[in-house]
């Protein structure tokens, strides 16, 4: 009954931590701490006994122990931590220690590894633009089609290439039969100067010789006696005479005119070095009009993808006018790496690759090459560092990258997408 009316009076004292009407207040109950009083109410509620239950359990007897020992001044929270102290030490040293294990694995794991996240795809990209203007009359290739060097991408009208063509084929030809002409005339000039000028030279004598019988017959008609001639036979001989020194001069004009013999036939083989630079001329035409006529077909310069494309049959196109782009097969890696990352980076070191678009995909390549300017350097507008206030940039240095292996034909590796080398710097 002791036991019973034990259990009722707690049932009815105040809660844990207020001090009970007419009862002293306990010193080591003030001192215990809201906690300590919640963990002491709940060790009162495990030692209540069961309303079908008579007399004290274990758990009383270890409750009123427990009590017991709270009214001799013991704190159990406290003593809990307490024993809770070194378990709690021991956590936080084995954390610290993996902690440290962790970025030691870490620092010695990546020591020798240079990695950026600046770098993308790279290869040729040639664009396509045609020689000559025209219509567009036939279009070969589609919009991502794979094409081979040589293959047919559009065709251009050639109607006025073809006449083009055909006009300067027939000026050449007729310059070819000057030019043979000009140089039979060399052939022929070449005996018939010397010809003329000997011929000239024999009417010369011929004239000199009538020349000498005319005066001696004049003279004759002057010194006989008038009765001995007649004027009219004077006159004659006068008339002779003239004749014969006109017919002198006229022979040796002839003369001077055919004695130039080299000249005349340095003349004909100018004639003929005139008429070959027209031939050459007009061979120059002919190849330019067929040149033209040949580049109305526009054919893809090496093997390749046809993007970005820009024309349609019916269109019209203008020399030097970007119709499409061809990428070519070769891919390589553009890594823009800041400039305190290149002191350990060199040609030949190995790369591992991934790829943001193929999370899966995973390449191996090598240094090829670093670039000699910062991609500051070549810029637009390059930076002028001497002119106003200065703030030093870390620069980046595109760095090429070739690809050895890795590459996976059922995935295209478009220019220009995100990528993630690793440089192996041993």
């Amino acid at each position: 009954m002791a036991d019973g009316i034990d259990v009722a009076d707690r049932r009815h004292r105040p809660p844990a931590g207020e001090p009970v009407p007419g009862e002293p207040i306990d010193d080591a109950r003030a001192d215990t701490r809201p906690g300590d009083l919640r963990e002491d109410e709940e060790q009162d509620q495990t030692t209540r006994p069961s309303p079908d239950r008579h007399g004290p359990s274990e758990e009383d007897e270890h409750a009123d122990g427990a009590q017991d020992d709270g009214a001799k001044g013991g704190k159990p929270g406290s003593q809990q931590r307490k024993r809770r102290s070194p378990r709690v030490w021991i956590i936080v040293a084995i954390v610290l220690l993996i902690l440290i294990a962790g970025g030691t694995w870490y620092y010695f794991s990546t020591i020798n590894l240079e990695s950026t996240d600046d770098a993308y795809t790279d290869g040729f990209a040639p664009t396509i633009a045609p020689q000559v203007s025209g219509q567009v009359d036939v279009l070969a290739v589609r919009d991502n089609q794979f094409v081979h060097a040589g293959d047919v991408l559009i065709h251009i009208d050639d109607r006025q290439y073809r006449a083009a063509r055909d006009q300067a084929a027939g000026n050449l030809e007729a310059i070819k039969g000057q030019l043979q002409a000009a140089q039979y005339a060399v052939e022929v000039g070449q005996k018939s100067f010397p010809a003329q000028l000997a011929a000239a030279q024999a009417q010369l004598a011929t004239a000199q010789a009538q020349l000498f019988k005319a005066q001696a017959d004049d003279r004759r008609q002057h010194a006989v006696a008038r009765a001995a001639t007649t004027q009219q036979e004077v006159d004659n001989a006068d008339a002779a005479l003239m004749q014969a020194q006109a017919q002198v001069k006229e022979a040796q004009a002839r003369v001077e005119q055919n004695e130039p013999v080299p000249q005349n036939i340095g003349q004909t083989n100018a004639r003929v070095q005139e008429l070959d630079g027209q031939a050459k001329q007009a061979e120059a035409q002919l190849a330019k009009a067929e040149l033209d006529l040949s580049w109305t077909v526009v054919r893809a310069p090496q093997d390749g993808w046809v993007t970005k494309r820009g024309v349609n049959a019916g269109d019209y196109v203008t020399p030097g006018q970007a119709i499409m782009t061809l990428v070519t097969p070769e891919v390589w890696v553009t890594a823009n790496f800041k400039e305190t990352q290149l002191n350990r980076i060199r040609r030949g070191q190995k790369v591992d690759i991934t790829v943001d678009a193929y999370p899966g995909l995973k390449l191996t390549g090598h240094i090829d090459s670093v670039q000699l300017g910062s991609g500051a350097r070549f810029s637009a507008f390059p930076a002028e560092n001497a002119t106003g206030n200065f703030v030093k940039i870390v620069r980046r240095v595109p760095v090429k990258v070739d690809i050895d292996s890795g590459l996976d034909p059922d995935l295209p590796l478009p220019l220009g997408i995100s990528v993630n080398p690793t440089v192996h710097l041993k």
